[in-house]
């Protein structure tokens, strides 16, 4: 009979024995607390003690566990939830940034849109009554066509729509205005009459009855809505990348990586610890890699908004432009008048009917140089005594608001959002570190490394990006996420864009970066704060800067201007006298 080793079997059974005793020494009751207030799943499915026997997938380790496999499950469902709803709750405020200024500004580009059509129809109405009726239909289609372009929907050209008006405005004053006494051979059902409206719409571009006008307020409006456009178009950019990565999803190898970085400390009863924050770098910047490769051309994106407002609302562009209309529909119609003969004997030889009109029922005017019209034929004209092409805005709104009046200008939404954009420009490459200084990442005297309880984390902390993460020991990244490199071409297309449009835009240091100071949220440049050293300095981009071939109109080169040179001629005189008198004297002195 064999001698059996007494020994051995007492050590056998005591180390038994310590095992079972330490298991059920330790509950899972703070783990199964844990699992109810996080809302994670069924209660039933925490055991009350550990087990040893526990196939696990994703926390495994040689000693007692808390966790069973259909726990794994929940909790892999929970971080998934609970990260998504994270990235998305600090995207929302960038989302929310830019749909509120996008929708200020459009409520703004209205406001202008509205008020400027009721200042040239009140022209008509008062001035030009008899053209009001056949005019009105023409004039609601031009602010349509303005408005859908700032808004960027539809194909929409400002020069065509300003041409198209002038275009029916035409016939209207060459027949009621220029010469009355055909005011009844417009609109007519009859053939000729439809001829010489046809006829005068077609011409209107070769005959130009309104002088250097409609071109020039076409040049001037496409000018300056161009960037409110662009602004309105680059607004719906943003909402659409930031819809793209709502619906970008985590990879398998990150859910499981969040797994082992929230739950599976509480697998070993540790539902207290948090993960160190290089740990939980490495994690959070392998599951959002893809989100990091937008930093780029966001940033940029970012730069061109930024430009924009302060193209659009830095020198009162897009407001000067909208409310010039009725003085250049003003001014064309008035160089109409003054030019009526010459304009009655070029639509004879081009459309001839002007020649059956009597010419007792033709108002005529004496042609007119350089040198103003005689003051008496002001009583003819009418409007005649408001020939500066600025004397429109004698009668406009004020452009800069009282303080008492604090409603929001397009400059102090601009500024508005130039000062809450800048603090986004970076979002996508600081979104790990903004989720792990928001939860996790807490360094204590210890903490949790994925494995095991530990002082720090001595493991390399990667950078952003996808090509940074091949050396990520803690997540595996097989490559970008194709929805993201979507977004990311969405951003890069539009940047691209911006600079066939208007060169430059977005490709300067940003104005709030350039600023030596904070601008107050109570005081404006329009409220005369310029000079109290709290404003921040302007860009030097401006709307010159990219569209410098645009059309200038001096005031002196039009056909209807006042002569100067007569009243300087006795201050000429005046000095010419005395440095001769001077030269007089010279020897004597």
């Amino acid at each position: 009979m064999p001698r059996v080793n007494v020994s051995w079997i007492i050590t056998v059974l005591m180390v038994e024995l310590a095992t079972l005793s330490a298991a059920h020494a330790h509950s899972c009751h703070e783990v199964k607390t844990a699992f109810q207030v996080r809302q994670i799943g069924q209660l039933k499915w925490v055991p009350e003690t550990p087990a040893t026997d526990v196939d696990l997938s994703i926390c495994k380790h040689a000693g007692p566990s808390c966790c069973t496999r259909r726990m794994e499950e929940s909790y892999r469902a929970a971080v998934l939830r609970d990260t998504t709803q994270n990235i998305r709750s600090y995207s929302y405020e960038l989302k929310y940034l830019i749909s509120e200024h996008a929708a200020a500004f459009q409520d703004t580009f209205q406001s202008l849109i509205t008020f400027s059509q009721n200042h040239l129809t009140s022209v008509f109405e008062t001035t030009y009554s008899s053209l009001m009726s056949p005019i009105s239909p023409h004039i609601v289609c031009l602010f349509t066509d303005l408005s859908r372009f700032l808004q960027g929907t539809g194909n929409v050209s400002v020069e065509t729509a300003v041409h198209r008006l002038f275009d029916n405005l035409f016939p209207l004053v060459h027949t009621r205005i220029v010469n009355p006494g055909m005011a009844g051979s417009i609109g007519e059902d009859s053939y000729d009459g439809n001829q010489l409206g046809d006829c005068l719409r077609m011409t209107r571009q070769d005959i130009n009855p309104f002088g250097p006008h409609p071109k020039a307020m076409a040049d001037t409006l496409a000018s300056a809505l161009r960037a409110g456009r662009m602004l309105s178009l680059a607004f719906g950019v943003g909402l659409k990348v930031m819809n793209v990565t709502e619906t970008a999803e985590l990879s398998k190898e990150c859910t499981r990586a969040l797994v082992r970085m929230h739950y599976c400390s509480h697998c070993r009863g540790l539902t207290l610890i948090r993960a160190c924050s290089g740990y939980c770098l490495n994690v959070m910047r392998g599951c959002l890699a893809s989100f990091s490769e937008l930093h780029s051309p966001w940033r940029q994106y970012i730069t061109v908004l930024q430009d924009l407002t302060h193209i659009v609302a830095g020198a009162h562009n897009l407001e000067l432009a909208l409310l010039g209309i009725k003085g250049q529909v003003e001014e064309a119609i008035l160089y109409a008048q003054l030019h009526g003969p010459r304009l009655t004997a070029t639509v004879d030889k081009v459309c001839g009917h002007s020649s059956n009109v009597s010419s007792t029922t033709v108002r005529t005017f004496p042609s007119t140089t350089v040198s103003p019209p005689p003051s008496n034929s002001s009583q003819d004209v009418p409007g005649a005594n408001k020939t500066g092409m600025l004397a429109h805005l004698n009668s406009s709104l004020p452009l800069k608001t009282s303080k008492s009046d604090r409603s929001r200008t397009l400059k102090k939404v601009a500024r508005e959002f130039t000062e809450y954009s800048s603090r986004y420009k970076s979002f996508f490459s600081i979104l790990p570190e903004t989720l792990c200084e928001g939860e996790m990442g807490i360094d204590e005297l210890t903490c949790w490394s994925g494995d095991d309880v530990v002082k720090s984390y001595t493991s390399r902390v990667v950078g952003s990006g996808v090509h940074a993460q091949r050396q990520n020991q803690e997540v595996r990244v097989r490559g970008a996420d194709p929805v993201l490199m979507d977004a990311k071409n969405i951003l890069e297309l539009f940047n691209m864009e911006i600079q066939e449009v208007m060169p430059g835009v977005g490709l300067r240091e940003s104005w709030d970066e350039r600023g030596s100071g904070e601008s107050s949220a109570e005081c404006d440049d329009e409220d005369g704060c310029e000079g109290s050293g709290e404003s921040v300095a302007s860009p030097p981009l401006t709307e010159a800067d990219v569209s410098k071939n645009a059309v200038k109109i001096s005031y002196h080169d039009l056909p209807i201007t006042q002569n100067k040179s007569d009243a300087s001629l006795p201050m000429a005189s005046f000095i010419i006298i005395i440095i001769l008198a001077l030269a007089l004297h010279w020897p004597f002195i």
